[in-house]
């Protein structure tokens, strides 16, 4: 990557660090699983379920953006069982989506990035301690 002459990333948040996949993963998270509010229910929804409203290629679309993220996580050296059981989470919400329009109602209940990214901030607190935040805000250790 392109760097300037202070040693800094030209992009900010672009860097392979733990600290700036964990930025990413938990935007991609936030866009795919939590983007807005659906009123009267309170059930926050996001890309994924709108995508699932495309048949067959909004649920790929999905998938692809789900794999990106357990993409990441290979990138952190996570175990193999972890991206295992990523790459479940995502193959079980791309068979769910599949389903033309219906496939919309198990997202709001089978969030699969959501679960992924739990996986991969277990890993980072306990492999990358120094990238634990706390509501937003990066904590040092």
């Amino acid at each position: 990557m392109a760097t300037n002459p202070d040693d800094q990333p030209r992009f900010p948040g672009l860097g392979s660090d733990p600290q700036s996949v964990r930025r990413r993963v938990e935007a991609l998270e936030k866009v795919m699983e939590r983007m807005f509010v659906i009123p009267g229910i309170n059930r926050p929804v996001g890309l994924d379920v709108i995508l699932d409203l495309v048949p067959f290629a909004g649920s790929t679309a999905g998938a692809v953006l789900g794999a990106y993220m357990a993409w990441e996580a290979r990138n952190l050296g996570m175990p193999k069982h972890a991206m295992a059981r990523m790459a479940g989470n995502v193959g079980v919400d791309w068979l769910l989506g599949l389903i033309p329009w219906v496939g919309a109602i198990p997202d709001l209940f089978f969030r699969s990035n959501s679960r992924n990214l739990r996986i991969i901030k277990r890993h980072l607190d306990k492999h990358h301690a120094g990238t634990a935040t706390i509501e937003g805000e990066v904590t040092r250790r």
